[in-house]
């Protein structure tokens, strides 16, 4: 797994988007989750030229077609850049995403109301990133929030 992700995320294999996305759609039919919107963890737009692509917009859109669920990638935006959270303690990466997301003004106006919403990335280590989008969600006005990863650490 860690060598698809690497792949993915870091040698441009856009490819492995498509059976990792099936990978977290089954994973969500097996744990019973249900949700009416799928986005992913979103890019600052530096990161992004730099990448050219977000991968977790790349997973989540997958997962949303196999699910038959929305996909939106414009409901927060990554308002300041951060570094990555490779290599962070525990602290420092919550101090680094802290604040870093925030709703769109679109969807500020009461449309999150009574909404489930699905938060996918690649890797979850602390889960600071995937509750620094939910915050921003929360604070939106969203009802619920679930977030789905690839991978995370094995703890032994």
């Amino acid at each position: 797994m860690r060598t698809c992700i690497h792949a993915l995320k870091y040698e441009g294999r856009k490819q492995l988007a498509e059976p990792l996305g099936c990978l977290l759609a089954e994973a969500y039919t097996s744990y019973n989750l249900r949700t009416d919107i799928v986005l992913p963890v979103p890019l600052h737009t530096t990161r992004l030229q730099e990448r050219g692509y977000n991968q977790s917009a790349l997973l989540a859109a997958v997962c949303a077609r196999q699910l038959g669920i929305v996909y939106r990638d414009d409901l927060i935006i990554r308002q300041r850049p951060t570094r990555p959270q490779v290599g962070l303690s525990l602290q420092e990466r919550s101090r680094n995403v802290t604040g870093a997301f925030q709703s769109t003004c679109i969807f500020t106006t009461g449309a999150f109301a009574k909404r489930r919403i699905l938060i996918i990335d690649d890797v979850c280590t602390t889960g600071s990133t995937i509750e620094a989008c939910a915050n921003a969600l929360f604070a939106a006005g969203a009802h619920s929030i679930w977030g789905l990863v690839l991978a995370r650490p094995d703890t032994g």
